[in-house]
């Protein structure tokens, strides 16, 4: 079996570290791996199967250890200036960071919805936002069978997401410290303001959700409107999804197509207290749905509750599964 050499770049934070936890985990024919981060960051060592590694500082030549794949995890600017480079190399870059998920050129990808589209790429791979990527699993099975009119999102978003900062703010917050990374204490608050605001009263994040959404469905014209909410909890994101379709609907039918959905796991029965909490959610794959019921207030909707860990599902996981699938088909 040929083995593949693989790029990581943002090795040491949040998302970086736990690319390389879920690397192991899988087990790809990954014999090699390169961390990267800024001159910061530069000189901290890993240890990736058993083999001791050391973060090097980024820069242009970088790439030029023919790198099969790399995954970028350093924001927006790092991205643009060297996913560019590395694709020159003859590297496909999967990225996290927002910088290439709306060209029209670039795949957006969620390998349980459309792994399809992942050969489409020149180079570039687009990770969508965290909030997106666990909202899209059960919305893509949903729009197959009833084809969505309207969606409403209502987010419950973790720290976590706001880096290891965003962490620091809760941790150090319950000690009494100011925050640094949010505007206000994030200590017995929620917080709706994720991103910086747009002209039109909404933010970047809303906004991302909205428009990655369409693209992943490939539905341009789809109505959506969001509400995302900063909440102190560490890790997981949860999401209130309300859904109207254009098609009737068996409740008991489209609870079981969600069932047998990959990547979903239904937690749904009240009678015990059953459904996703964000606690049970961290560290595992799956979108977690539940609170499933209908919308009396249109002719044919619902409303859902929609758990995943953010760092894995929402970043790192994703990222890796698109490298994985591009290894299993040969690029």
């Amino acid at each position: 079996m040929k083995e593949y050499k693989l790029a990581i770049v943002g090795a040491t934070g949040l998302v970086g570290r736990k690319v390389i936890e879920i690397l192991e985990e899988y087990k790809l024919p990954i014999s090699e791996c390169g961390f990267f981060a800024t001159r910061k960051s530069a000189g901290t060592d890993f240890f990736f199967n058993g083999k001791r590694c050391l973060v090097k500082e980024l820069k242009e030549n970088s790439f030029d250890e023919n790198f099969d794949f790399a995954i970028f995890s350093a924001g927006g600017e790092v991205s643009k200036e060297y996913a560019p480079i590395a694709v020159s190399k003859g590297c496909i870059v999967i990225d996290n960071s927002s910088a290439f998920r709306m060209d029209p050129s670039v795949p957006l990808i969620v390998p349980e919805v459309n792994s399809e589209d992942i050969s489409k790429n020149n180079g570039i791979i687009a990770n969508p936002n965290c909030s997106t990527i666990q909202a899209v699993i059960p919305l893509k099975a949903l729009d197959n069978k009833y084809k969505i009119k309207r969606v409403i999102y209502s987010t419950y978003q973790a720290v976590s997401g706001a880096g290891q900062e965003g962490v620091n703010d809760l941790i150090k917050g319950l000690e009494g410290e100011e925050p640094k990374k949010f505007p206000h204490q994030i200590v017995n608050n929620c917080i709706p303001h994720i991103d910086s605001f747009l002209e039109n009263g909404y933010t970047k994040e809303e906004e991302k959700m909205i428009n990655e959404t369409r693209k992943i469905l490939k539905r341009p014209d789809l109505k959506i409107t969001a509400t995302t909410v900063r909440v102190p909890v560490i890790n997981s994101h949860s999401e209130s999804i309300n859904v109207e379709f254009e098609n009737q609907f068996d409740l008991e039918e489209l609870k079981n197509l969600l069932r047998n959905t990959s990547g979903i796991i239904v937690q749904d029965d009240i009678e015990k207290n059953i459904y996703p909490l964000a606690t049970n959610a961290s560290e595992h794959d799956e979108v977690f749905v539940g609170r499933i019921r209908r919308d009396f207030s249109v002719e044919s909707g619902i409303n859902f509750w929609c758990v995943a860990d953010n760092i894995r599902k929402g970043a790192a996981s994703n990222a890796v599964q698109i490298v994985k699938y591009l290894i299993e088909n040969n690029n």
